[in-house]
């Protein structure tokens, strides 16, 4: 046989009868695992479908779901007197202020007072040499003692000429000479009288004292300096702060009530720190002044308030609220409780089944936290003060009162327990309008 000749190989009959029948076999299987997955779906289909079916027939035989009520914090409508305030700033200025300084030219031989301290009226405050002025006093009163000598001699030359005159013993002449002699004698005296009061004036300028009840400032001269009356810097600025001077603004607009209610009688004024968390002190109204500001259209007022404590003091900063006068018996709510519309104010009133209604209502003023209502309102009713953004006509509420501010400032629930823990808050406190 050749060497590249090909074969032909002969398959064994009973491999060729095993792999004939096993070709159709496997169509088959892939179609029952098919069905079967097909079954399994139908049937999770149709569980879901009667599932949704129940649910929805629970939903449908049970309503519409309920609504939820909205919480909220609500305040009753009063009837009360409020005082009406005008409100400005001011600065404190001092009731007097005087620059002790030097009448009469010398040394400066003692400072009697401590910065800052507080001085009585007529106390020494400091001491000039006083010993050219006790020398002129001195020499004053020796040039008195000498022309009163003169003087007496010269009246009784006066009364002995005036006897001897009728008996012509001596002219007329040496009368009316001697006459004018004891007058020029009777103008020294009076000169030298005059010298000891200004000597005297002049020991006691050289003791300074304080012209009025005040503070004392920084000490602008040291001892042992030269001091003159013509000099421009004093010794020290004296103020005098109790009481003490309030001068504070209003816009012109209110001129003709201040005017008005003034005319009636005294109008009481309040002080308080710049931030208005601080009462510092209480006055009265003391004068209006005499002219309008034109550049920033304002008046200026002058109070007067009594300063014990020295809360106040020179050029400081403060809040003045002024009592105008007072609003008998009007519906007052918390001006929170106030919301802007198109059709302008209106608040949202807390029916008795617990819905609110949104009321127009017609606003008089506003006095802090406090809104006057002139109509939309009336006494008793509830408002909300809290919470408005939530609502709409026919909103169900919870309502809740606003937590009440103990003394120092915290509401009950924040009150320290022993310890220091914080104690539990009181049922139904609620927040802060």
């Amino acid at each position: 046989m050749p060497e590249n000749e090909v074969r032909p190989v002969s398959v064994p009959k009973s491999a060729e009868g095993a792999k004939g029948p096993s070709t159709p076999a496997k169509p088959r299987r892939r179609l029952g695992v098919v069905l079967v997955a097909l079954a399994i779906l139908l049937g999770l289909l149709y569980g879901l479908k009667e599932r949704l079916a129940t649910r929805s027939a629970s939903k449908a035989a049970a309503g519409p779901p309920a609504v939820r009520p909205v919480p909220v914090t609500a305040a009753a409508v009063a009837r009360r007197d409020v005082p009406i305030y005008l409100e400005g700033l001011g600065n404190v200025v001092a009731f007097k202020t005087v620059t002790v300084k030097t009448l009469v030219d010398g040394r400066l031989d003692e400072v009697l007072f401590k910065e800052g301290q507080f001085v009585k009226k007529g106390q020494v405050l400091a001491q000039v040499d006083p010993r050219p002025y006790q020398i002129q006093l001195e020499q004053g009163q020796g040039a008195l003692a000498r022309d009163e000598a003169q003087l007496k001699n010269a009246r009784l030359t006066v009364e002995r000429d005036r006897q001897l005159l009728p008996g012509k013993l001596i002219a007329q002449q040496q009368l009316d000479t001697d006459v004018a002699a004891a007058g020029q004698l009777e103008g020294a005296v009076l000169v030298d009288e005059a010298t000891i009061a200004a000597a005297k004036l002049n020991l006691d300028y050289a003791r300074i004292a304080s012209p009025i009840d005040g503070v004392t400032g920084i000490r602008q001269i040291d001892p042992g300096n030269i001091v003159h009356a013509s000099d421009a810097t004093g010794i020290v600025l004296l103020t005098q702060l109790d009481p003490i001077a309030i001068l504070f603004t209003l816009p012109q607009d209110d001129l003709t009530p201040v005017a008005e209610e003034m005319a009636r009688g005294p109008l009481s004024v309040e002080v308080y720190s710049r931030d208005g968390s601080t009462q510092l002190g209480s006055g009265q109204l003391a004068l209006i002044d005499n002219q309008i500001n034109q550049t920033t259209s304002t008046i200026r007022l002058k109070a007067i308030a009594a300063n014990p404590r020295r809360l106040l003091w020179p050029n400081q900063f403060v809040n003045v609220r002024l009592r105008l006068s007072v609003r008998k018996d009007a519906v007052v709510m918390p001006s929170t409780a106030l919301q802007r519309g198109p059709n302008g104010s209106f608040v949202f009133v807390i029916g008795a089944d617990s819905t609110v209604e949104p009321r127009p209502v017609q606003l008089d003023l506003t006095q802090g936290d406090t809104a006057i209502v002139a109509s939309g309102v009336r006494a008793g009713e509830r408002v909300v003060v809290d919470g408005q953004n939530q609502l709409k006509a026919g909103s169900k509420v919870v309502a809740r009162e606003p937590a009440k501010v103990a003394a120092n400032g915290k509401p009950p629930g924040d009150q320290a327990a022993p310890g220091g823990a914080a104690g539990p808050a009181p049922a139904g406190a609620g927040a802060s309008p």
